[in-house]
Formats: structure tokens, sequence, C-alpha cells
């Protein structure tokens, strides 16, 4: 069956190239020109897409308000797209729950391999659960959970925990992270795994007091910590 993609950009013109151009790599392409009808489309209708390319600058309701809604009732994966590619851009994007974010100019292929690496972090694992501590992941369901409750995640945020997870008391370098949790090279100045990291880490502490901490690791990168077990005996 073939993905689904939504492309959300004001540009008509640019939504013609590349919607005719990931089609003919085999996806189905719709195109809408407001963040309105994108959530729309996603909320709406049935046949809701499996990706989002959401430009942020579009008349009416931009795509980063768009995001932020949308966010707030659904785990669509989601790539931002921007002519402004200033660093703290791309980090209030994804601060808001984009997966991943290319900046205007790019390169049509550019955006196919960031759109099927996104898409392959999506599709099921092997489901053999990964338990730290009250932490435990599904990579079959790609659903992780703090005692009983369920984490809302999005794509490059599982991708993100799993791979902390399955080294847990050791500490993971960036570019390790990158590759396996957001399914690409790391990049020079990335600051895409930070700002997940950040999300992940107010995730955590909001659901449960108890949660697994993610500590920086000074010039490498981040290590899920164990809690400390508390000693008992006379």
């Amino acid at each position: 069956m073939q993905d689904r993609l939504l492309i959300a950009d004001d540009d008509r013109e640019l939504c013609r190239l590349l919607s005719d151009y990931l089609a003919g790599e085999g996806f189905r392409v719709e195109a809408v020109h407001d963040g309105a009808q994108a959530l729309a489309r996603v909320t709406d209708d049935p046949r809701r897409p499996d990706l989002l390319i959401l430009d942020v600058m579009m008349p009416g309701k931009d795509g980063l308000t768009a995001l932020r809604e949308l966010r707030a009732r659904h785990r669509l994966p989601v790539i931002v797209l921007s002519a402004r590619g200033e660093p703290i851009d791309r980090i209030v994007g994804l601060e808001l729950g984009a997966d991943d974010y290319l900046a205007k100019p790019f390169l049509p292929r550019e955006l196919l391999a960031r759109v099927r690496a996104l898409l392959r972090r999506t599709q099921p694992l092997p489901d053999e659960e990964v338990l730290v501590d009250t932490l435990r992941l599904s990579p079959g369901e790609r659903r992780a959970w703090l005692g009983e409750v369920e984490l809302q995640l999005t794509a490059a945020e599982f991708g993100l925990l799993l791979a902390l997870a399955r080294r847990a008391g050791t500490p993971v370098d960036k570019a390790t992270l990158t590759l396996e949790g957001l399914g690409r090279p790391i990049e020079r100045f990335d600051r895409s795994v930070d700002v997940h990291v950040s999300r992940l880490r107010r995730k955590l502490a909001e659901t449960a007091a108890s949660a697994p901490r993610i500590e920086t690791v000074r010039g490498l990168g981040y290590q899920l910590q164990r809690v400390p077990r508390l000693r008992t005996g006379a």
C-alpha cells in the first residue's frame, strides 16, 4: 500500500513540483495551502495521511500554530519546512513537536530522504520489550509507558528514548542517537537531538517523579540513568 503524504504550503508551484516528484517515487500525495486546511485534512478525514510536510510561513493559520494544535491531539509524523533557516527557527519547530525540520531552499531528493527516514521510524520493530525501572517500551507497537501511564511520544521521541533505553546506564553519543533515533546522519551544528531530549525529559518528569532520568554526558551525548535504589537492612 502506498504511503499517503500531505503537503501544506501556500507556494502552489512548489507543491506541484514536490507532488509530482514524490508521486514518481511511489507516494500518494495531496496538497493544501494553509494551516487550517491541513488540520481539517488530518482530523476530519478518515483517510488520514501517514506524514505531513508543513510549511511555517502561510497566510491565515501559520504552520507553527497548526503544529501546536495538531500535537495536542495527534502523533502524526511531521516534517517542518521554512525559508527561515536560522537555528532558533529550527529549534522552535522541534520544540512544538516536529519530528524533523528542513530549511528552504532544498533539493527534492533531500526531502525524499527525510520522508523515507521518518516513515521507517514509524514502522513496527521486533517486539522485544525494553524495561528500565518503571519505564517500559514496546518497539513492535512503538509505545512507551511509565508504570501504567502511557507516554504520548512523537516518532522522533520514541526512537531516541528507545536508543537510550537499550543502553541504559551507558553514555550514547549524539551521532549514534541521530542515526538510530532520527534515522539520518548528524549534520553540522545539529541541535535536533538536544531539543527532542529536552521534550522527553519534560514528559518523563511530568508523568512520574520516579522516572529514569536522561543525563547530559559532557562532550559526548546523553545517558538514561536508572533510578537509585534505597538500601534497607539492619
